[in-house]
């Protein structure tokens, strides 16, 4: 083991991810730990620095509380925690106070459980995270790495809505999400980043964000991780007459259109099949509506694409992350399909290949496939704010 290590904790709204690494050599992965599922029949999967599968045990998890007690258990029953440095949580929401890291304390505690109506299938999930580690660990600093801080560099007319001033001033503006992935990305490139890029981070949830040497200008998601792009379960943008069109009008009440628009729509929604990406690809020859919902995802999406090539005034690199950015060689080839007039052409062996370069040698904009790692960016800004605050 390591002197010292650092704990991650990555809450999703049904799901929770941690890992350990070297809080002296942050490259040096230790362990991955994943309990899905939560709340139903769930299990605790951990993997070694190695990617090896070294446990995967049932668990009793009524809700992330109890999944993380689990996890943390295990850990020390395999000596896999000690000796601990400090512990980084993933928030997928800062509201306009956190721009940056925060050391956590019951003021800060506070002031995220007011922001639980922005984000409230996410928040009270980190939240209960948080409270198990201080209970843990009393007197070991801990962390907040917000999701939105890293799209606090947006400028004013990309973050604001078309109302009038007094929803501004109570925090109704586009903060943007998948933060962490981004900045997993540009971390990545180092000084190969350029001037325009856009990342298209697609997974369940699914967002793209365009990057102006490194730094956020706009991006899909708004004020919620709602909008945006068509995602697994979530609609995207909608117009907003539709939805009070459904509250007025049919009946569904505020908690039915809010299951719907988070748990319904997307794919799943549109295929009446799955949310799984690889199950519509495979099924999409034999099943009309897999086909429809592929058809509509890939072509929001390229719409999405265009508004931010337009905000950037062209591109220069485009990277796929996520899990279907990542695997879905078909739909990276349709999203940038007869975008040759923008210099985007892939490469069609490269990219059936899964390379990391997918564009041709000498094209004009680079296409590349990157694996994000968001629990490594959650370690780094924990050592370097508790360094720098000296409770180290």
């Amino acid at each position: 083991m390591p002197e010292r290590t650092v704990l991650t904790v990555n809450t999703g709204s049904s799901s929770l991810k941690a890992a350990v690494f070297d809080a002296g050599e942050l490259s040096d992965r230790h362990m991955t730990a994943l309990v899905e599922q939560i709340g139903h029949k769930s299990a605790l999967r951990v993997s070694n620095g190695a990617g090896d599968e070294i446990a995967n045990e049932p668990i009793v998890a009524e809700d992330h509380g109890e999944a993380l007690t689990a996890l943390l258990d295990w850990l020390g029953r395999n000596g896999e925690i000690e000796p601990l440095a400090a512990i980084g949580h993933r928030l997928v929401h800062g509201g306009c106070e956190y721009s940056a890291p925060q050391l956590i304390d019951d003021a800060m505690v506070s002031a995220i459980e007011r922001l639980i109506p922005f984000a409230p299938n996410h928040l009270p999930q980190a939240l209960a995270a948080i409270g198990v580690t201080r209970a843990a660990f009393p007197r070991l600093p801990q962390v907040a790495c917000f999701d939105t801080a890293f799209h606090r560099s947006m400028p004013p007319v990309a973050q604001r809505y078309p109302l009038p001033p007094e929803f501004e001033d109570e925090g109704v503006i586009r903060y943007g999400f998948h933060g962490l992935s981004y900045a997993s990305i540009v971390d990545q490139l180092g000084d190969d980043i350029t001037p325009r890029t856009i990342v298209a981070h697609l997974g369940n949830g699914a967002s793209m964000a365009a990057l102006r040497d490194g730094k956020s200008v706009d991006t899909t998601m708004g004020f919620t991780p709602l909008g945006g792009l068509m995602m697994g379960t979530r609609p995207g943008d909608l117009d907003p007459g539709l939805m009070l069109y459904l509250l007025q009008q049919t009946g569904r009440t505020p908690d039915e259109v809010a299951t719907l628009v988070t748990s319904e729509a997307g794919l799943l929604g549109v295929s009446q099949r799955s949310a799984d990406m690889k199950t519509l690809i495979d099924s999409e020859d034999d099943d009309p509506q897999a086909a429809s919902a592929l058809e509509l995802y890939v072509y929001l999406a390229r719409k999405q694409l265009g508004g931010l090539l337009a905000v950037l005034g062209g591109i220069d690199l485009l990277v796929f992350t996520g899990g279907i950015g990542e695997h879905a060689t078909p739909i990276r080839e349709r999203i940038c399909r007869d975008f040759a007039f923008a210099g985007i052409a892939i490469d069609r062996e490269r990219n059936a290949t899964n390379g990391t370069v997918i564009s041709y040698e000498d094209a004009l904009v680079r296409i590349m496939v990157l694996p994000s790692d968001e629990e490594r960016m959650i370690a780094r800004d924990t050592i370097r704010l508790i360094q720098r605050e000296g409770t180290a």
